[in-house]
């Protein structure tokens, strides 16, 4: 976890600045599609898509202040360019679930 993370009574504390307060809520509620997303393309052993999501996920998620979700696409990433799509997307979706289901912004 990042510098800029915190895990409090099971909550991820989040940073962001105040200027992205408004974009917030529709930046974490399109990673919730995201979630859809990765789980239909990996019950349809879609490797393509979980990459491109994976890809996109590595790309935003700093610059909103979500290093961690950053790190989680970077690893979606790589998993499907190695084929290892089952058990390593798997352990990443989890990952990703709890990230979005614990993560409490406070805005600097």
């Amino acid at each position: 976890m990042s510098a800029g993370n915190q895990v409090l009574d099971k909550k991820i504390v989040v940073c962001v600045d105040h200027d992205l307060a408004d974009l917030i809520p529709g930046f974490l509620e399109h990673r919730w599609t995201d979630v859809q997303t990765l789980l239909k393309a990996m019950g349809a052993g879609d490797y393509a898509t979980i990459g491109k999501v994976g890809h996109q996920m590595k790309g935003i998620g700093g610059g909103y202040g979500f290093d961690a979700l950053s790190e989680i696409g970077s690893g979606l990433e790589q998993a499907a360019h190695q084929g290892m799509i089952v058990e390593e997307v798997r352990k990443l979706l989890l990952k990703l679930v709890y990230y979005l289901a614990h993560v409490k912004v406070n805005y600097a």
